[in-house]
């Protein structure tokens, strides 16, 4: 059997058992090398090839990993993300915690389908781009990447881009598994936590993205109670695969992801990428030799790689190369970053007329700042800056001289925040400057502070333009600033969806997926290098969860953000009845109204707290939400789902529900607290 006649005979019966069987009977098929050549990527060859032509030693092209050419077995053909394709120019879009901050998943949906087609146009079909690691602390450097701090919101902008992409034929891959971060020490950390924190805190998303059909999955570079997660046996093979029933492959993290070839492949790791180092043919069949291992080790992986291979992407139809960086998906970053556009502060100075005189100024007025120049960076050759985006709205603007309103771009940029790799380079001592990784600080530098007191002091109105993964410190400099806007990375389209808002063509409906904190001593403990042990405790609580236990005051809630118009969010109600089966479903009403007089869109969240007390339980834990379009005056009486699953605590290794809960319902985390509803099970 080859791979055209597994396939043919799958299509005709595509059930897991006919899979599972032409899997096995094509890897029959295969001798011992072409077996172990599956296992891992061969992409030096396109690596050289691209960095005489294009200068760029990574993901240019499609990174090729297994593939079998005398059966006619297809690579696995591999694009990073998660703002766009990596390779050659394609579409940059917003960074993943400013689309997180639309809480529009149909949003992401689509932004699945545009990043489908850029991929496929390119020759890839598998994106791994799908990263929902946990914003534990906001001075995570890949904070960026992901979706917010919130396990709910992961799991369901994860899940979104799971379906999407996979719906074209694409592999999506969910990364980093599990309990990654942390950036500066990823090699080297060792995160421990009780069972109940990793269930309920830092595995539920991933979870949910195999349940909504991720056919593969990313290991991570740190350690998990002392064994590193690509060599795992817990979370690889008896939380994965034996209790989730995932049924794909588990590839490495790049390079350094593979300490042992034994422990790695034993425990279900079944790809090792970019290049063959562990998985050689001469290491595995020592270990053979030596008895650590056996082929039946190498046939088990072989086989989760075909299954994937031989189900998924012959699905894939041809894109023409035309459609990277087409307009439709330009016109879709402008959504995004239009919708994940978070406005914190107004004091009256927005929106700003057309003829309003402008002076763009601070570090990034006339600069490409689109986040990090790590394995997300994308080379789009057609991103706007930020004055030439302010230009296309307003007649007056410039970048130095008179002006009545300056609009000053600070915060981070890939030197201050970003993917880490200096650890293979420098001594683990010290840090070098500019390298990235995790923030040094949560608050501005003195430049950038003392740019927006000056422009204050020489009475101009502010308008502060924060660029970051996730949350700044305002404390020390928000008296100054008349309007202070959350801008994370906006893509290429970015500076002109900033211009539109500024002058209210458009709405802000962007809202905060991560608290922000008055002080930066109130989040979760996070070490850098030189703060020895590299071994650190994950607690039960982060997040708002955390600000509700601890009671400390946070300067912007979970869910925070101010709009043009006004919203009120009235009549809560919560029913549960028989889903017709032996379940039962849950689901929240609540009316949602436009007081105000522009068009826009309130978010709506519901959070769910236990109702016992003789147990530790967050205060609530969010459990819903739905991004509500509403015409001025326009009223609208809404159902927001709860799984009753997500209800569920994990407790004496088994997931119980409480017999009472209260609903919280509201616009901000601080804001639902005005609004419950009791609910017995």
């Amino acid at each position: 059997m080859d791979y055209q006649q597994a396939v043919a005979v799958y299509q005709k019966t595509p059930d897991k058992e006919t899979l599972h069987d032409v899997a096995r009977q094509l890897r029959e098929e295969m001798t011992d090398k072409e077996k172990i050549y599956m296992l891992s990527g061969h992409p030096l060859k396109q690596i050289q090839q691209d960095m005489i032509k294009y200068g760029r030693n990574y993901n240019v092209h499609a990174l090729p990993a297994g593939g079998c050419e005398r059966l006619g077995v297809p690579p696995v053909l591999f694009t990073d993300g998660p703002r766009g394709v990596v390779m050659l120019n394609s579409t940059c879009f917003p960074v993943s915690s400013m689309r997180a901050a639309s809480f529009d998943v149909d949003l992401e949906y689509r932004i699945g389908k545009a990043i489908a087609d850029e991929a496929i146009a390119q020759g890839a079909n598998y994106f791994a781009g799908i990263c929902i690691n946990l914003l534990r602390n906001p001075r995570w450097g890949r904070s960026q990447e992901s979706y917010g701090e919130d396990q709910f919101v992961l799991g369901e902008f994860g899940a979104a881009l799971t379906r999407s992409v996979q719906e074209e034929g694409m592999i999506a891959c969910p990364k980093h598994f599990a309990l990654n971060s942390i950036e500066d020490l990823r090699f080297y950390i060792d995160v421990k936590c009780d069972d109940k924190t990793l269930r309920e805190v830092y595995l539920p998303h991933f979870k949910k993205c195999i349940d909504a059909g991720a056919w593969s999955i990313m290991g991570a570079y740190n350690r998990y109670d002392e064994f590193y997660c690509c060599g795992n046996k817990k979370l690889l093979t008896d939380i994965l695969r034996d209790e989730w029933g995932f049924d794909g492959f588990v590839m490495s993290d790049f390079v350094w992801g593979v300490r042992e070839t034994e422990d790695c492949l034993r425990s279900g790791l079944d790809v090792e990428m970019m290049f063959t180092q562990q998985y050689s043919e001469s290491k595995i069949k020592k270990c053979i030799k030596a008895g650590k291992l056996n082929m039946e080790h190498v046939d088990r992986a072989v086989e989760n790689v075909l299954k994937v291979l031989i189900a998924q992407v012959p699905k894939i139809k041809e894109r023409p190369l035309s459609v990277v960086g087409c307009e439709e998906h330009r016109q879709l970053a402008l959504e995004a970053a239009k919708k994940g556009m978070v406005l914190l502060k107004n004091n009256g100075v927005l929106p700003l007329s057309k003829d309003a005189k402008l002076i763009a100024c601070g570090p990034y007025a006339n600069e490409e700042n689109v986040g990090d120049h790590g394995s997300s960076q994308i080379y789009d050759k057609d991103v706007t800056k930020p004055v030439d985006g302010l230009k296309t709205v307003f007649s007056n603007v410039t970048l130095d001289g008179e002006g009545d309103v300056a609009v000053v771009y600070v915060g981070s940029n890939s030197n201050e925040e970003g993917e880490y790799f200096s650890q293979t380079k420098y001594s683990l001592e010290e840090k070098p400057k500019n390298s990235g990784g995790d923030r040094a600080s949560l608050h501005l530098s003195d430049r950038d502070i003392s740019i927006i007191k000056e422009m204050k002091q020489k009475g101009k109105k502010v308008i502060v333009v924060l660029y970051s993964g996730s949350a700044i410190i305002t404390q020390e400099w928000k008296e100054y600033a008349d309007a202070i806007i959350m801008n994370h990375y906006s893509g290429c389209r970015g500076a002109v969806a900033l211009a539109q808002l500024l002058a209210g063509e458009a709405e802000f409906t962007g809202r905060l997926p991560y608290t922000v904190a008055v002080n930066e001593e109130d989040y979760p403990p996070i070490i850098g290098i030189g703060q020895k042990p590299y071994v650190i405790e994950y607690g039960y609580y982060h997040g708002y969860a955390l600000f509700d236990k601890t009671k400390k005051p946070v300067e912007y809630p979970f869910g925070y953000g101010l709009s043009y118009s006004s919203y009120e969010i009235s009549d809560p109600k919560v029913t549960m009845e028989s889903d017709g089966g032996d379940g039962r479903k849950i689901a929240v009403d609540v009316t949602v109204k436009n007081t105000g007089k522009m068009d826009g869109a309130q978010v709506v969240f519901v959070f769910a707290g236990s109702n016992r007390t003789d147990v530790d339980r967050p205060h609530k834990q969010l459990k819903g939400f739905a991004r509500v379009e509403l015409a001025a005056g326009e009223e609208k009486r809404i159902t927001i789902p709860v799984s009753v699953d997500d209800l569920k605590f994990y407790d004496d290794k088994r997931w119980e529900l409480d017999p009472s809960y209260t609903f919280y319902v509201g616009s901000d985390a601080a804001d639902a607290e005005s609004r419950t509803i009791c609910l017995d099970m």
